[in-house]
């Protein structure tokens, strides 16, 4: 038990910036991305926030997340174009100036050598807030952003796939949170006090319920998540018990 409670836990929250988003063109998968990324890294996803391309809003968000957790990414808005304005407003929250980063001019320089050369607005993704240090793309050339504990992602998920990449191995975090799931067909809220019980018996354990209705009928899959196998394993062994108790089916890896 104690040394799951002295276990040092590490979180970050993301800010997704973008009026598509929120208009509903575009449909967002960072959040998945990042989530499985952090994990494998052991960090935990705390919180999402969505923003439109509003330098208060994004002010605001990053503020509060930057402060909140160990760790705080940013998708979108660090493009070429007008109202690409993470950067802008990420450099207000931190009270620096904008500045073009000498390295990121040169790879950009670089990149457009052969494809019509680095215009005004290409050069735009080479503004940083002062002080940052970049993340390598090597999708598409413009770089990602660090400061501090901030990381500045792009929003095309494929190019921010490709810094996260650059980024494994490179934060500190814990151990990565597992996962095991069963699957059973009962109402969870016939089993409730079964799935707190089993809860309370290991600590660090979480039981994630997830109903649904299939075939006329009414069933659950049940995700047991800890940093530790055997904590889970013994969890799911009483679960199965419980329900098999009840005269239940359970459906290992979810129905």
């Amino acid at each position: 038990m104690a040394r799951l409670m002295d276990e040092r836990i590490w979180t970050a929250g993301l800010v997704v910036i973008g009026d598509e988003i929120l208009s509903g063109r575009t449909q967002d998968r960072n959040v998945a991305q990042l989530a499985t990324w952090l994990n494998a890294q052991g960090i935990r996803l705390g919180e999402v926030r969505v923003v439109a391309d509003r330098q208060e809003a994004i002010v605001e968000a990053v503020d509060a997340l930057r402060t909140r957790y160990d760790y705080c990414f940013t998708t979108g808005g660090i493009g070429p174009t007008h109202d690409d304005i993470s950067v802008d407003a990420i450099a207000v929250a931190l009270g620096v100036d904008v500045v073009i980063h000498p390295e990121a001019r040169a790879i950009l320089e670089s990149y457009y050598a052969s494809r019509g050369g680095l215009t005004d607005m290409r050069l735009r993704m080479a503004r940083v807030p002062r002080g940052a240090e970049l993340i390598s793309n090597r999708m598409s050339g413009a770089p990602g952003i660090r400061i501090g504990n901030v990381f500045m992602l792009a929003g095309v998920p494929h190019i921010a796939a490709g810094m996260l990449d650059a980024l494994t191995g490179q934060l500190e975090g814990g151990k990565p949170l597992l996962a095991r799931t069963i699957g059973c067909w009962v109402a969870e809220s016939e089993i409730a006090e079964l799935l707190a019980t089993v809860e309370r018996s290991r600590e660090g354990v979480t039981i994630g319920s997830y109903p649904f209705f299939r075939e006329g009928r009414t069933g659950a899959n049940f995700v047991i998540r800890s940093t530790s196998q055997q904590d889970i394993d013994a969890c799911v062994g009483e679960l199965t018990a419980g329900l098999e108790a009840q005269g239940r089916e359970v459906t290992d890896g979810g129905i």
